[in-house]
């Protein structure tokens, strides 16, 4: 009786838990618009500042290779033909293209040679202005075959909502483990050490089929046994006749309506040496075992 509300508790905790993880799992899976218009603009900032490289090397008629998107916040500038590139004018037109595009200016940019993409050269870029680590300032990089790969290190708010998603999947797969696949016991009456429940005057030995009061021992079937524990476990608290013939009888054969009754009757005489406690019938409800003093 005690166990079927933890039972409904634990598994509201465990649908609830299933359901906020299929959430996660379908905002992670769905594509974010923002990342896609983000991947977009710095597709085209790229492109605008590889066009003034190529233009400060009086070339306006090859190609801008197509940028890539290495990794996530990772992107790839090629070229056509080679060119050679001033680190200052670098420097400057990729910050005047990112600041055009609303880009992040918390980023890294290195210079790779085509032939064994080793870094030529290399810089970091802060938003804080004192921050900034931009060496080789006048010096040519000579005329090759470049590929500008640039980091973005600011994380955006694409990344944030992620990782909260990321931790609500984790966080709904350990409740629905925690709460359901470790059911709380249910509830067994103390006994003391000598293996007995007090009742009223009475000693009641669920184990043994038997109350003692004073030194008379008064035997108990086994239905007995079962419906007094249910009630000493519920001392004055009305239980439902279903709940009382669930509880006792289920899982052992066929019950018949008047059993619960006759045994009830049974129960009320072998308890009527004490007046202090009293198993009373709840009209169209069920009954309840009144202690007065315990």
């Amino acid at each position: 009786m005690l166990f079927a509300p933890l039972m409904k508790q634990q598994k509201i905790y465990f649908y609830g838990g299933l359901c906020l993880a299929l959430l996660a799992v379908l905002m992670l899976a769905v594509p974010d618009k923002k990342e896609e218009t983000f991947s977009e603009l710095v597709k085209i900032a790229l492109r605008d500042a590889g066009n003034k490289l190529l233009l400060n090397n009086q070339d306006s008629t090859s190609l801008i290779l197509p940028v890539h998107k290495v990794e996530a916040s990772k992107y790839q500038l090629t070229f056509q033909k080679e060119l050679s590139i001033n680190p200052d004018s670098l420097v400057a037109i990729v910050e005047g293209s990112f600041q055009k595009a609303n880009l992040p200016l918390h980023y890294q940019i290195e210079v790779k040679q085509c032939k064994d993409f080793e870094v030529a050269y290399s810089y970091l870029k802060n938003k804080t202005q004192g921050k900034s680590i931009i060496p080789c300032s006048g010096r040519f990089l000579p005329q090759k075959c470049y590929t500008i790969e640039v980091r973005f290190l600011e994380k955006t708010a694409t990344s944030r909502h992620k990782l909260i998603w990321i931790i609500l999947l984790l966080g709904s797969g350990v409740m629905a483990f925690v709460f359901y696949s470790k059911p709380k016991k249910e509830k067994e009456p103390l006994l003391n050490n000598e293996n007995y429940i007090p009742i009223g005057k009475f000693k009641f030995y669920p184990e043994e089929n038997k109350l003692i009061v004073e030194s008379t021992e008064i035997p108990l079937s086994k239905k007995e046994v079962e419906l007094l524990t249910v009630f000493v476990e519920n001392p004055n608290k009305v239980i439902k006749r279903e709940e009382l013939s669930k509880k006792v009888w289920e899982d052992h054969g066929v019950f018949v309506g008047r059993s619960l009754d006759t045994y009830i009757s049974k129960l009320r005489k072998k308890l009527s040496e004490d007046a202090s406690i009293k198993l009373t019938n709840v009209h169209g409800i069920g009954y309840m075992l009144e202690v007065k003093n315990n």
